[in-house]
């Protein structure tokens, strides 16, 4: 999925249950050093998604973009989807609708914040490495009609994902600051390119036969210890 950022799960340890206090002394006078504590298990504490730069791959068609750096195209949604009506994102695929306003190509068709409209008799359409969209008519000369605005935050991790290739804007991760491609903090824009998504197969493979070797291995020690207690209940009785 062009423009997707893969996510990473973080786990956390659960409450104890207290055997033995380190430090304890016994009746020589001695100290305890360490202490007894059993583990009750594990728990997600969170998800952290990340914000890679994609490998940016060539398309060819005129209306792809791709940002090369740091940055989110601002797109317009409902109000009660994000902060201020105003979403997030960094698929650059985008269309014109029968407006001749730029949109996030899907079914959607989500504007493009400022809004930018091509002239009905537009035929040439270009898009500089700093935002600025210019189109030209039969042997007219190019003239700019807007120009492509960015956003980024201090910490894009507190992002929330609402879908559709989507981020919006909550407390954690701060207001967006806008400005517009290759100013200073913000990427550059590449035409005929889409940035495409993070997550490196190989990677995931890996780690998922990783788990699935672990959760194996657990689970045969799991069996185990029933044997042992079906072997000591055996012996009692």
């Amino acid at each position: 999925t062009s423009g997707f950022k893969g996510s990473r799960v973080n786990f956390q340890d659960l409450l104890y249950q207290e055997k033995a206090l380190p430090g304890v002394e016994n009746a020589n006078g001695d100290q305890r050093p360490t202490g007894v504590y059993v583990g009750l298990g594990t728990r997600v504490s969170g998800t952290q998604v990340n914000f890679a730069q994609g490998a940016t791959i060539p398309t060819g068609r005129e209306y792809d973009v791709a940002i090369q750096g740091d940055g989110f195209f601002r797109v317009g949604v409902e109000d009660d989807r994000s902060e201020g009506g105003i979403a997030y994102t960094r698929l650059g695929a985008l269309a014109r609708n029968s407006d001749g306003e730029l949109t996030i190509a899907g079914t959607e068709g989500r504007l493009l914040d400022p809004s930018i409209t091509i002239p009905d008799d537009a035929t040439g359409f270009q898009v500089q490495a700093d935002g600025t969209v210019w189109v030209s008519s039969n042997n007219a000369p190019a003239t700019q009609i807007g120009q492509i605005q960015l956003a980024s935050f201090v910490n894009p991790q507190g992002l929330k994902q609402i879908g559709e290739n989507l981020f919006g804007e909550t407390a954690a991760s701060g207001n967006p600051i806008t400005g517009f491609p290759s100013d200073e903090g913000f990427g550059s824009i590449a035409q005929r390119q889409l940035e495409a998504s993070n997550v490196d197969p190989t990677l995931e493979l890996i780690s998922l036969i990783r788990t699935q070797r672990a959760f194996e291995m657990n689970s045969q020690t799991i069996r185990a210890a029933d044997d042992t207690l079906r072997a000591v209940a055996q012996l009692r009785s």
